[in-house]
C-alpha cells in the first residue's frame, strides 16, 4: 500500500527508523509514534519507499 501524502511517507519513515534502532523511540511524534506501535517493519518500508514525486503535501 503506497502512501498517500508526502507527510504520511515522512512518518512512516521515522516510524521504520525507530523499529530499526537507528533513532530513538523516544523522539516519534503522533503518527510516527502511532505508525511505530501498530505497523510491522515490512508495512512501514512499504509506506517509506513510496516515490513523493507527485503526491500531495498532506491528504484532504
Amino acid at each position: 500500500m503506497p502512501a498517500k501524502s508526502k507527510a504520511q511517507q515522512k512518518a512512516a519513515g521515522a516510524a521504520l527508523a525507530a523499529k530499526r534502532g537507528e533513532t530513538p523511540k523516544s523522539q516519534l511524534q503522533g503518527a510516527s509514534k502511532e505508525m511505530y506501535e501498530s505497523m510491522s517493519e515490512a508495512e512501514l518500508e512499504e509506506l517509506a519507499e513510496t516515490d513523493r514525486k507527485g503526491l500531495p503535501d498532506r491528504k484532504e
